[in-house]
C-alpha cells in the first residue's frame, strides 16, 4: 500500500534561532554576531537572572515594547541561568573574538597618533592577526577593516549555533523576539538544523507539493521521540493553489511593512519580503505566502535592517527564488557586513550585487540602485540602496526607509532617470535611538544626549515632499511603517493617531491628494493595475 503523500500546514511557524535566539542578519556574521552575544544576549540574561520580576513587570508596560526585556516567566530563571552557562561554554570563540575586537579599538586609540602605523600589526590581539587591516581616515582617525570572507572560514562561523523551531500559530500577535530566548516548550519542535540544511527547501515545498511524511523525516533526520509532535504539523488538506499573473498588465500588491510584489506575465520582483506566512484568521486583511508565485524571478533588499532581512520568510522561500538584489559592501566595517557573503553563508545562490545607479536589465525591464541616505544614526553604512523599478515606461520608486537629508542628491538622480510613476516611502521618523540597533557594536557607551539625536529615522512630510517635487508622481504610498499586527514582534512599533508619524504621513498624504496625486499610507493589503505606458 503507498505511503499517502500530506501538506505542510498552513500555519506552521519556521523560527530560525542561533544559540536559542531569534535569528536576524547581525546574528550571522561572525564579528556582528560576537558583539552580539556579549553586549546583547548576555547582558539581557544577566540582567534577567539579577532581577526576574523587573523583566515581567516592563514586558506589561507597553511603552517598554521593544526594550531589553525578557517575555520569560520568573519561575522559569533556573533555564535561563542553564542557557547562560551553555553559550558561555560553548560559544566561548565568539567571546574571545568580542574581547579581541574591543582590546583592538581602545588599542588604535591609544597609540595610533598619526604616525605610521604599520608599527602597530605587533600590538593586534593574536585572535585578530590576520584578519584585520588597520588604517587612518582622511582626518587621521584611526580604524580597521575586516577580511570577512576569512571570518567565515574561521573557528568563528559555527554552523552548529543555528536551528529551526517549528511550532503552530493561530494569530497575529507574538511578544518581542530580540530579547527573548526560545526557551523549550511542549508544542515547540525544535530541530538543530543549519540555515543553509537542505531539508528546510524540502519541507517549505511542502506547502504546495505533498510528500510521503518518511521522506520528510528521512530528510529532516526527525527522531522516534521527536516524530508524534512532528507529525501534527501535517495535513492531507491541499492548500489553495496559485494563480499566476497572465494578464498585460503590471501587478502591485502590497504584503504589509515594506513588502511589494510586482507581477507581469514574464517577471515576478519582491521587495524586502517580511509576510504573514501563515494561513489563520486574523482581523486584518492582508496576503500571505498562499499569494506568491512558485517563482519569485528577484528579491531585492533595501538594507540590512531586521524588518527589512527576515530569515524566517526568506529560508521558506529559498526553493522559488532565482535571484536576491543586494546592496554592495565590501569595506568590511564591524558595522556594515556584507550582505553576499551573508547570503551566501545561509545557502541561498545567484546573489546580485548592485551599486548606486547601476542597473540590472531583464526582458523589458530593468532595476536601479538609487541612493539611500540617513536612517542608520550617522554611522558610514554603505549597505543600504533604494531601487527604480522600469517596466516598458512605467517607473516605481522604492524609497524604502530613507531619509531625504540632502534634496539635491535626488535632483542629480531625476536628471538621470527622469520623472517616476509611483513612489513608495517609509516614514517612521520618530526611529530608536543608535544604542538600540547598533549599541552591542560601540566600545565606547555613547552619552545619552548624543545617542537620542542619532536616530534611525525615516523622512517627515517635509522631507517626503522634496521627493514628490523632484520625481513628480503620480500615486504616493507610504510603506514600511511597522502598523500591522504580525510586525510588532520585530518592529515593537504601535502608534496611536497622535503619534508624529502618523501625524506627518497623514500631512503627506493630505498635501499630495490636493495636488490632485493618488496617495495613501498602505495597510493590511493593497492590489493595483497600471498599464505599462501610464494614461491619465
Amino acid at each position: 500500500m503507498n505511503e499517502p503523500k500530506v501538506y505542510l500546514k498552513p500555519n506552521v511557524v519556521l523560527e530560525p534561532l542561533i544559540d536559542k535566539w531569534y535569528a536576524w542578519s547581525h546574528l550571522i556574521s561572525p564579528a556582528t554576531a560576537a558583539m552580539n552575544i556579549t553586549g546583547r544576549h548576555i547582558k539581557i540574561m544577566d540582567s534577567f537572572i539579577a532581577a526576574p520580576e523587573v523583566h515581567e513587570d516592563a514586558v506589561r508596560n507597553p511603552r517598554l515594547l521593544g526594550g531589553p526585556f525578557m517575555d520569560i516567566p520568573k519561575e522559569r530563571a533556573a533555564e535561563v541561568v542553564a542557557l547562560k552557562a551553555d553559550t558561555l561554554q560553548r560559544r566561548k570563540d565568539m567571546l574571545e573574538l568580542s574581547n579581541a575586537i574591543k582590546e583592538l579599538d581602545m588599542m588604535l586609540w591609544k597609540e595610533a597618533k598619526g604616525f605610521g602605523i604599520e608599527t602597530l600589526y605587533k600590538k593586534v590581539p593574536e585572535t585578530l592577526k590576520g584578519y584585520v587591516e588597520l588604517f587612518y581616515d582622511r582626518n587621521g582617525n584611526p580604524a580597521f577593516r575586516f577580511f570577512e570572507s576569512l571570518l567565515y572560514k574561521s573557528r568563528f562561523y559555527n554552523k552548529n549555533a543555528q536551528s529551526i523551531a517549528l511550532w503552530v500559530t493561530d494569530n497575529d500577535h507574538r511578544p518581542f523576539c530580540l530579547s527573548t530566548p526560545r526557551l523549550d516548550e511542549p508544542n515547540v519542535l525544535q530541530l538543530d538544523l543549519s540555515f543553509d540544511h537542505p531539508g528546510i527547501d524540502e519541507l517549505s515545498r511542502m506547502k504546495r507539493t505533498p510528500a510521503p511524511l518518511s521522506y520528510i523525516k528521512a530528510q529532516l533526520g526527525i527522531t522516534e521521540e521527536q516524530a508524534p509532535l512532528f507529525e501534527t504539523f501535517f495535513t492531507e488538506t491541499p492548500h489553495p493553489t496559485y494563480d499566476r499573473y497572465t494578464g498585460d498588465k503590471i501587478r502591485m500588491r502590497y504584503f504589509g511593512h515594506a513588502c511589494i510584489l510586482i507581477e507581469t506575465k514574464d517577471v515576478c520582483i519582491l521587495a524586502d519580503p517580511l509576510i504573514s506566512y501563515y494561513g489563520y484568521h486574523s482581523d486584518v486583511e492582508h496576503f500571505s505566502d498562499a499569494d506568491l508565485p512558485d517563482v519569485i524571478d528577484y528579491v531585492i533588499i533595501t538594507h540590512n535592517h531586521q524588518d527589512h532581512i527576515l530569515f524566517e520568510t526568506l529560508l521558506p522561500l529559498r526553493h522559488k527564488i532565482k535571484n536576491i538584489i543586494v546592496p554592495r559592501a565590501k569595506e568590511g566595517r564591524l558595522e556594515d557586513p556584507d550582505l553576499k557573503l551573508m547570503f551566501n553563508t545561509v545557502g541561498f545562490n545567484n546573489i546580485i550585487e548592485l551599486g548606486e545607479m547601476e542597473t540590472v536589465q531583464f526582458s523589458d525591464a530593468t532595476i536601479t540602485g538609487i541612493p539611500f541616505t540617513g536612517e542608520h544614526s550617522d554611522l558610514n553604512i554603505v549597505c543600504k540602496l533604494c531601487h527604480l523599478v522600469s517596466i516598458g515606461e512605467f517607473k516605481l520608486l522604492f524609497m524604502a526607509d530613507s531619509r531625504i537629508t540632502e534634496p539635491n542628491l535626488y535632483k542629480h538622480v531625476q536628471e538621470q532617470t527622469g520623472d517616476v510613476d509611483v513612489i513608495f516611502l517609509g516614514m517612521e521618523c520618530d526611529g530608536a535611538p543608535l544604542s538600540w540597533l547598533y549599541g552591542p557594536l560601540l566600545t565606547r557607551q555613547v552619552p545619552r544626549d548624543q545617542d537620542h539625536s542619532r536616530r534611525l529615522s525615516g523622512s517627515d512630510c517635509e522631507r517626503g515632499m522634496f521627493l514628490v517635487d523632484i520625481f513628480h508622481p503620480k500615486e504616493v504610498y507610504v510603506y514600511a511603517m511597522g502598523q500591522e499586527p504580525w510586525i510588532e514582534f520585530i518592529t515593537s512599533t504601535k502608534y496611536t493617531s497622535e503619534s508624529n508619524p502618523i501625524v506627518q504621513s497623514d500631512k503627506l498624504v493630505k498635501l499630495c491628494t490636493e495636488r490632485g496625486i493618488v496617495a495613501e499610507r498602505l495597510f493590511g493589503e493593497k492590489e493595483l493595475l497600471y498599464e505599462r505606458e501610464m494614461v491619465f
